[in-house]
């Protein structure tokens, strides 16, 4: 796969896990209102993102062949593991959007931030740590 090629899919994909996310996001936040539901709502909406954005990247990124529950448990821990580190940058940005502004636009504007810059970091830990197959070349 080209330089380009490469670039465009995984932009659309973490496109695809953020607005997946906000979706979710939104639809717990539309239960309630307030520091326990814009937990609950962050969290959720981090799940969703990330169940996705594994799948995705898994078999459209890093071409990983691999089947079965301890393959998949293994890796989908690891990947979890080095969004961590992303998930707390994505949180921190959407976090002071909100306490700064105490807007919905301006929480969404901040977490759209913090997951594009996330997801530039997630993708150089990904291709370090998780997928190191012969494949991911690919």
């Amino acid at each position: 796969m080209t330089p380009h090629a490469l670039v465009t899919r995984y932009a659309l994909f973490a496109a695809l896990a953020t607005l997946a996310n906000l979706a979710v996001q939104r639809l717990v936040l539309m239960a309630g209102y307030g520091t326990v539901a814009f937990a609950a709502a962050v969290v959720a909406g981090t799940l969703a993102g990330l169940v996705l954005k594994y799948a995705l990247d898994k078999r459209w990124i890093f071409f990983d062949r691999s089947s079965g529950v301890a393959a998949h448990g293994r890796k989908f821990t690891l990947y979890t593991a080095m969004g961590l580190v992303t998930t707390a940058i994505f949180w921190a940005s959407e976090t002071a959007a909100w306490l700064v502004w105490r807007s919905d636009l301006a929480r969404e504007a901040g977490a759209v931030l913090g997951l594009a810059v996330g997801y530039v970091v997630k993708y150089r830990l990904d291709r370090r740590f998780v997928f190191t197959g012969p494949a991911r070349s690919a």
